[in-house]
C-alpha cells in the first residue's frame, strides 16, 4: 500500500513541471467562427494542435488533446500569437455543461478540411499575421465509436474498488508522463467505466485526474495511474480495445486556501488561457 501511494504521489507530482522562459518566434491567427446556416459561435472556443506533434485531430474516433486553446468573442471572432509552424484548427460552442474537454452531443463543433473533406493545416510564420476569414461550418456533434478503433477500456475505483464518477484517463507515451498527454476519455458515469481511444495501437501509459486542465492537486481531487508500485504500459493492438484495464486511484488528502482556489477555477483557466 504504501508503494501504491508514493507512486500515485510522484506521478501527480510529474503532472505539474515548471515551464522557464525562452524567446519563441510567433506569428499570428486570426479569424471568425459562425455556425452553419446560423450565427456566430459566441462564447465558443478555438483550438489548435500542432501537425508534427501527434496524429491529425479525428473526434469520431479519438480525442487528442489541443496544444493551444482561445476564447471566441460575442462575434465568434479570435486572435491569437501562436508559435511558428503548422496546426490544425477546431471550434467548441458548448451546449453542455462541460467548460473544456472533448466535445459532448449537441455542442456546436467545427475541424478545419479543405474543399475535398481532407484535413486541413494552416502555417503560422513567424512575426507574421494570418487572417482566415470567415468559417460558417459549425454543425452540432454527434459522439461515435466506431467498431475498428483503437482503444483502452475498464473501471475507475477507488481503493475499496468502489465505481468512481467524474474520472478523467489521459493516455502517454513515455513512462514519466510527462508534459501534454496525447489523448484524453471522456469522464466516467455512475459505473466507473471509461473508454480512451487512440489513432493506433501501440504501448500506452495511463494517468486519471478529474479536471482536464491538470495542475497541483488539491483535496479531494482524484489522482492515480496504471501500475502497482510503478508506471506500466498497456499494450494496444490497432484496431482493437484491450479490455478490463482497471484502474485504483485515491482522492488527495492536502487542503488549504491556495488549492481549493485552483481546483475551482482549474478547468476556466484552461479555457481562458
Amino acid at each position: 500500500m504504501k508503494k501504491y501511494i508514493l507512486f500515485l504521489l510522484v506521478i501527480v507530482s510529474a503532472y505539474a513541471i515548471p515551464v522557464f522562459a525562452e524567446e519563441i518566434d510567433t506569428g499570428w491567427i486570426s479569424g471568425q467562427m459562425m455556425i452553419k446556416d446560423g450565427g456566430p459561435m459566441a462564447g465558443g472556443i478555438v483550438v489548435f494542435f500542432k501537425a508534427d506533434e501527434g496524429p491529425v485531430p479525428d473526434h469520431d474516433r479519438y480525442f487528442r488533446i489541443p496544444n493551444e486553446i482561445a476564447n471566441l468573442d460575442n462575434k465568434g471572432k479570435f486572435r491569437i500569437a501562436l508559435p511558428a509552424g503548422r496546426y490544425f484548427m477546431g471550434a467548441i460552442k458548448r451546449k453542455s455543461g462541460e467548460l473544456v474537454g472533448p466535445p459532448q452531443n449537441g455542442d456546436y463543433f467545427f475541424m478545419s478540411q479543405d474543399t475535398k473533406g481532407n484535413p486541413h493545416a494552416y502555417t503560422v510564420k513567424k512575426d507574421q499575421k494570418l487572417d482566415i476569414g470567415i468559417i460558417s461550418k459549425a454543425v452540432p456533434f454527434k459522439r461515435m465509436v466506431p467498431k475498428d478503433v483503437s482503444g483502452i477500456t475498464g473501471v475507475i475505483q477507488n481503493v475499496n474498488g468502489v465505481p468512481l464518477k467524474g474520472a478523467i484517463v489521459f493516455a502517454y507515451l513515455t513512462e514519466t508522463m510527462t508534459g501534454l498527454p496525447l489523448f484524453t476519455s471522456y469522464r466516467t458515469g455512475m459505473d466507473g467505466k471509461y473508454l480512451i481511444t487512440m489513432d493506433r495501437g501501440g504501448n500506452y501509459y495511463l494517468r486519471v485526474r478529474d479536471i482536464y486542465g491538470g495542475g497541483p492537486p488539491v483535496r479531494g481531487a482524484i489522482m492515480g495511474g496504471y501500475g502497482q508500485g510503478k508506471a506500466t504500459a498497456v499494450n494496444v493492438k490497432t484496431g482493437e480495445i484491450t479490455e478490463g484495464i482497471d484502474i485504483k486511484v485515491i482522492r488527495h488528502m492536502d487542503a488549504g486556501p491556495k488549492g481549493r482556489k485552483i481546483h475551482k477555477s482549474a478547468e476556466k483557466a484552461v479555457q481562458q488561457k
